[in-house]
């Protein structure tokens, strides 16, 4: 290689080199993106949880420069609290959990949110804490399913408490004792970092503050940056609504309610369609929960057990197997986790019992309407009595019909349909009626 260009070349390669021994010595400086701010006003739920993934995946895509989870919610389900964590440890972009306006709160599994932030701010006036893990209805778990829920979340709170350096004794201590702590005294007792009224304070007070992120450590630049609301869509608002266990219950029982009673009485239509409609947001809803299938499945065979019972004369055996099925599967459709997640028994009882009337009425109207004898068609012809019109025709409950007799009648003249023969009847002269004393 010629010396002249030895010279240039070691020059290049060192200043190659500077940036990478920089970057392994010193954090990196955020750059010039925007601050997302993504607003957290909801119970921790599958449709919040995809709501705030997607939040901090389009961050990193665009480019921010600071992420701030403002955040208030009573908790929720521990699966998709689980799943909002791993996102924000996961994030290469900065991450800010601030819990405002005042008023505010991060309880339950929200103060698991608070402790895995890379920096927890609170506003005035507002508290965290009270992570003890309780049913779906707020009760207490009982047992061994209730010890391996403390026992569980107690693990992870500690686990993320180390990680951010906060105290895990606190941290152990909202989960097991159901400890809350206001604003101030969280700051005081490290497990908030920064108490700011607003988010303009915050962001002042982030300003060169150094933050671990999944890309190493950061330091923030706020100055001159600016805020983009990060706002759920439709779909998020949607999955939000009906991740909850009641509606998915009360709209899969009107779904099958509408198909069993357009299979019971077909042409009706519009049960069918909002069956239908109702079905779809059921299903829709039920992917975002923890389902039983063998709950689904018992429901699904007290649809069949009911519909049978129109086709087949049980006397009752049918409709009373369909509505045990029906119990059964209302009660065991929602699997029991971490989490106890079920339907409401305010919600359970009468539903399944205005279910049960409903199915069993309609079998039993259908069946009866089905023993009861035809008074259309060919079987109600037989028998009915009408009027000869000419020598051709005669009129019978209501309707003109070509006719044959083997006797002569005469138009005006009360005759009995004997029998039917395609779009002709066979007649003969009504019997006198015998006079009343």
């Amino acid at each position: 290689m010629p010396r002249y260009l030895l010279a240039p070349l070691l020059l290049l390669l060192l200043v190659l080199a500077a940036p990478a021994s920089a970057s392994a010595s010193a954090p990196a400086q955020v750059g010039g993106g925007q601050v997302w701010v993504i607003e957290l006003s909801d119970t921790i739920n599958p449709g919040s949880a995809e709501y705030l993934v997607n939040g901090l995946d389009q961050a990193a895509v665009a480019g921010a420069s600071l992420v701030v989870i403002r955040m208030d919610t009573p908790g929720g389900l521990v699966t998709s609290m689980r799943e909002m964590v791993k996102a924000i440890l996961a994030c290469p972009v900065p991450v800010v959990v601030y819990v405002a306006p005042a008023g505010a709160r991060a309880t339950s599994a929200g103060a698991f949110i608070i402790l895995a932030a890379p920096v927890a701010a609170m506003a005035p006036a507002t508290h965290v804490g009270a992570a003890h893990p309780v049913g779906g209805q707020g009760q207490d778990i009982k047992g061994t399913m209730g010890e391996k829920a403390v026992s569980d979340l107690k693990a992870l709170a500690v686990s993320l408490a180390k990680r951010r350096g906060r105290d895990p004794k606190l941290a152990e201590e909202m989960v097991v004792k159901s400890t809350s702590f206001d604003a101030i005294k969280a700051k005081e007792l490290g497990l908030a970092d920064i108490v700011a009224r607003d988010l303009g304070q915050l962001l002042q007070s982030l300003q060169g503050r150094k933050v671990p992120t999944a890309d190493g450590e950061k330091v923030i630049d706020t100055k001159g940056k600016t805020i983009r609301f990060y706002q759920p869509g439709w779909r998020d608002k949607l999955l939000s609504l009906l991740a909850s266990p009641n509606l998915a219950y009360i709209l899969l029982m009107i779904g099958l309610a509408g198909i069993y009673f357009e299979l019971s009485h077909p042409g009706t239509v519009f049960p069918g369609v909002v069956g239908g409609l109702a079905l779809i947001l059921a299903f829709f809803a039920m992917s975002t929960l923890p389902v039983s299938y063998a709950g689904l499945a018992l429901i699904g065979l007290a649809v069949v057990l009911f519909f049978a019972e129109i086709k087949i004369t049980s006397y009752g055996l049918l409709s009373a197997g369909g509505a045990v099925s029906l119990i059964l599967g209302s009660v065991m459709l929602f699997k029991s986790g971490e989490t106890v997640v079920a339907v409401s028994l305010t919600v359970l009882v009468p539903t399944a019992l205005a279910m049960i009337l409903f199915f069993g009425g309609v079998a039993y109207l259908a069946g009866k309407a089905q023993m009861a004898k035809s008074v259309t068609g060919k079987e109600g012809l037989l028998g009915a009595h009408g009027v000869v019109v000419d020598a051709r025709r005669v009129r019978v409950l209501g309707e003109l019909w070509s006719f044959t007799s083997d006797q002569s009648l005469e138009p005006g003249q009360k005759v009995e349909v004997v029998s039917v023969n395609g779009l002709e009847v066979e007649v003969r002269p009504s019997a006198p009626q015998e006079p009343h004393d």
